[in-house]
Formats: structure tokens, C-alpha cells, sequence
């Protein structure tokens, strides 16, 4: 069986569930020695069991991203479990606290804001020498449609996935002369566990504004994030990708 990511070293934050663990999953099914964080370890030790035969290439750091020494000691792990780099970093991690924006708290616009863009930059700036260092230094975001075009009751999510996109330009002309390429991927609606609720109605509506009909699974948005950490994306950076069944045009 073909390993194209054979001996490659990948970092994934929030890798516990949905679109992260279809990415740890899809690198590790790959040949890759991914360490994953996240901070719900039972979830994180279900990652673990589903990446089967490719298990002792797959690590668990607990970590919150937007705490700078948790996310120093993850980049540091994972380099050591890739036998001492670090190649593909994967910034997933993220929540959401929705409110309408008169009565959004500070508390909700702060955590979503510390996770979302705080957490990407922490990790970034943990992860850039050993990315420097390697012959594919890869970075690949994983920001929203929702930080394109905005979307009612997520003021603060928005503007945080919003921000993923103009950090990670900036990152690929900072780093683009160390041969180290940053990317970003918007996701539409994804079929993830927040999704999974939705009433039939509420679906359907969904499905309304996507041109291909359906909601995308989290395997889609993993195979683009592949790609972008291929060699094939060796002359790609800066860009956003969006994985949305057409619905941002």
C-alpha cells in the first residue's frame, strides 16, 4: 500500500473530533507520525483507536491553544515523535460561543477569540523553526466561509476566522523565502457533531444555499488540507481554499 507521507512529521491541533480527526486520520492512513492535541481525552483516545494499524504513529498532547507553554510543549512533542522535526503543521482548533452581538459577553467574544486566532499564532510561532528546518514546511489553516462572509449571531467567530485568513497571508510572506508555504481552508457546512442536531427543517435549508445539494463531510476538507501539504502544493501559498460545495462563489 502507497504511504506518500512516509517519514513526514505533522502537528494537528484540535484533532479529538470532526474535520480534525479526519485529518489526523487521513495523514496517519498516509504513513505520517502525527501528534494531535486537544482536551477531551476520551475523545482524543477514540482518534487513537479509529487510526487502527497506524496507532504507535499517532500521539495524543493534551493542550489548549491558547495557552503559550501547553502549546510550546506540544510543538516539542511533536518534533521529538517525528524523530526530531517537524514538517506539516494543521491549525484546526476552534470553538464557537454564538450570541447576537448586543448581547454577546466579553467572556464569549474573549474565549472564542484566544482559541480561534490567538491559538493559531501561538502555534505558529512555536512551530516556525522546526517548519524552517524541514525540506517541506507546511502550514494549512483551517478558517470558515463564515470569515469570509459573515453570518448572523457569530460576530466574534467571524471575525476570528477572518483573522485566520489575513494571519496566514502574512505567514507566507514572512516564510515563504525559508521555503515554508501557509495556506488556508474555508469549510462550508460540514456534517460534524454540531451539525448532526439540526432539525429536518433546518437542514434542508441549509442544503438550499449550497449548489451541490448537500452538506460536505469531514473527510472532504482533510483530503484538501492533504494536498496542500503535499509536494504537489510545493508552488501553492497564500491562498484560501474553499470547501463549500460552491456556496461562497
Amino acid at each position: 500500500m502507497s504511504a506518500p507521507f512516509q517519514g513526514v512529521s505533522v502537528l494537528v491541533t484540535g484533532g479529538t473530533r470532526g474535520i480534525g480527526r479526519a485529518i489526523v486520520l487521513t495523514f496517519a492512513a498516509d504513513g505520517a507520525k502525527v501528534t494531535f492535541t486537544g482536551t477531551n481525552d476520551e475523545a482524543a483516545a477514540e482518534t487513537v483507536r479509529l487510526a487502527g494499524d497506524a496507532g504507535p504513529s499517532v500521539r495524543y498532547v493534551k493542550a489548549d491553544v491558547s495557552d503559550g507553554p501547553a502549546v510550546k510543549a506540544a510543538v516539542e512533542a511533536a518534533v521529538a515523535h517525528g524523530g526530531g522535526k517537524l514538517d506539516v503543521l494543521v491549525n484546526n482548533a476552534g470553538i464557537t460561543k454564538d450570541n447576537l452581538l448586543l448581547r454577546m459577553s466579553d467572556e464569549e467574544w474573549d474565549r472564542v477569540m484566544d482559541v480561534n486566532l490567538k491559538g493559531v499564532f501561538l502555534t505558529t510561532r512555536a512551530a516556525a523553526r522546526p517548519l524552517m528546518k524541514s525540506k517541506q514546511g507546511r502550514i494549512v489553516h483551517i478558517t470558515s466561509v463564515v470569515g469570509l462572509m459573515g453570518n448572523a449571531g457569530q460576530a466574534n467567530y467571524a471575525a476570528s476566522k477572518g483573522g485566520i485568513v489575513a494571519f496566514s497571508k502574512a505567514v507566507a510572506r514572512e516564510l515563504a523565502g525559508r521555503g515554508v508555504t501557509s495556506n488556508a481552508v474555508a469549510p462550508g457546512y460540514i456534517t460534524t457533531d454540531m451539525t448532526a442536531g439540526l432539525p429536518a427543517a433546518a437542514a434542508e435549508a441549509l442544503k438550499a444555499q449550497i449548489p451541490l445539494g448537500r452538506l460536505g463531510a469531514a473527510e472532504d476538507v482533510a483530503a484538501v488540507v492533504k494536498f496542500l501539504a503535499s509536494p504537489a502544493a510545493g508552488y501553492v501559498t497564500g491562498q484560501v481554499i474553499c470547501v463549500d460545495g460552491g456556496m461562497v462563489m
